[in-house]
């Protein structure tokens, strides 16, 4: 004989299901003469029927990337002309990074005032240098809006980004990256798409 009992999912949808159908109409209805409390009793309600429709249809959230614990995050970055050098393109990815490869790390953002490491996310970043055990690197984004920045310059697709979409470059902060951030080797940036970032590089922040 089959069992009727139902499983976890079913018990979390008929309980959605009753919230939003049944019960929370009920309720508003109910707080009429109470404005203040409707008001917010209301709101508790509609984000509870929000969750639920999520529920139903069957979304999940990903979750947050976390600061992984002892690892040191890239927190300052500079003017790119400030740490102006020569290029060379020389990806070998034997665990130590180099020129033309791209890596994950904790980048703090720059525009929240007396933010805490905690305030940022998990980057790529193309390398284009280094100083003894700091990399310098440019932020990769894949945002759409970067395309019409002229402070910003496109690379296509490619491994770095689980989804292959396209990103772009930041050319004009170049971002200081300790080496011990460095959660994941990224992917190797081709040669003549590095040399268009490089073009930028020597002709618009001195670099050689």
């Amino acid at each position: 004989m089959a069992s009727l009992r139902k499983s976890p999912w079913e018990s979390v949808q008929r309980f959605a299901e009753n919230l939003v159908f049944n019960e929370a109409p009920r309720f508003i209805r109910q707080l009429e003469q109470a404005p203040l409390v409707q008001q917010r009793i209301q709101r508790g309600i509609e984000q509870g029927i929000k969750i639920s429709l999520e529920l139903l249809g069957g979304a999940t959230a990903e979750p947050p990337t976390e600061i992984a614990a002892g690892r040191p995050v890239t927190d300052s970055s500079v003017p790119t002309a400030h740490r102006a050098r020569r290029l060379v393109y020389a990806p070998d990815l034997n665990g130590r990074a180099d020129p033309g490869e791209i890596v994950w790390t904790w980048v703090v953002y720059e525009d929240i005032a007396g933010q805490g490491p905690e305030q940022g996310e998990d980057r790529p970043v193309l390398v284009v240098g280094r100083d003894r055990d700091v990399l310098l690197g440019l932020m990769l984004s894949s945002r759409q809006r970067h395309a019409e920045d002229v402070n910003w310059v496109g690379i296509g697709a490619g491994s770095w980004d689980d989804t292959h979409r396209v990103s772009w470059v930041r050319l004009d902060r170049v971002l200081d990256v300790p080496e011990e951030s460095i959660r994941r080797e990224g992917a190797i940036l081709e040669r003549s798409v590095f040399e268009v970032v490089a073009a930028r590089l020597r002709s618009d922040y001195a670099w050689s």
